[in-house]
């Protein structure tokens, strides 16, 4: 009797320490996923009250997160120095228009020749994340649309920026209210397809 008392004690605290294990064994860690700057782009559309303009923008570097088929983190790195206007033909003008928005008046790339965007949560299909354009650092929130598929994740969104909270109000009417027709809309739209993978 006492031997069976002694084997059952035995079970007891063998199932007990093997429980405590399994609790305490580390998690398993996200995969980091290298962006893929040549698959990965950025399009760019900003309006005006006598109408728009638009172009793209390139990734230079960055990586995502990924545990369990889904993005928990990641950042990216624009590189501000490749902004280029698709919409305008005149070669002339294009160059105008590009040499007008990298100055102080807007971006002031070659005091900022980069913008990062720090992913710090994810719920559903919202994602929060620190975006830092011209020096300054903001918390912005937008629905993304993430999938996964042979060993790529794809995440495509389209983000408005508020171009007055990181101090650019070149043509604004929140700081010019007498501008008229020469108003530049305040929020620019990026709509960003990412791709990472190894």
């Amino acid at each position: 009797m006492k031997a069976i008392k002694f084997i059952a004690s035995l079970f007891v605290s063998a199932t007990v320490l093997s429980t405590a294990i399994a609790g305490n064994a580390p998690k398993k860690a996200a995969e980091g996923l290298a962006v893929d700057t040549k698959g990965s782009k950025i399009h760019w559309l900003a309006k005006k009250v006598t109408g728009q303009h638009e172009g793209f923008i390139s990734i230079s570097n960055g990586n995502l997160s990924v545990a369990k088929g889904k993005v928990t983190g990641g950042t990216f790195t624009i590189d501000m120095k490749s902004i280029v206007c698709t919409d305008i033909t005149d070669a002339g003008y294009n160059q105008k228009f590009i040499s007008h928005i990298t100055t102080g008046d807007f971006f002031e790339v070659e005091k900022f020749p980069t913008a990062t965007f720090k992913i710090t949560k994810v719920a559903g299909s919202n994602i929060t994340g620190d975006l830092t354009l011209h020096g300054i650092t903001k918390s912005i929130t937008f629905p993304a649309t993430i999938t996964s598929a042979a060993g790529k994740v794809t995440a495509t969104a389209k983000i408005p920026v508020d171009r007055t909270d990181f101090n650019i109000k070149y043509g604004s009417k929140k700081f010019f209210e007498s501008i008229g027709d020469k108003a530049i809309d305040d929020v620019f739209n990026l709509d960003v397809t990412l791709v990472a993978g190894k």
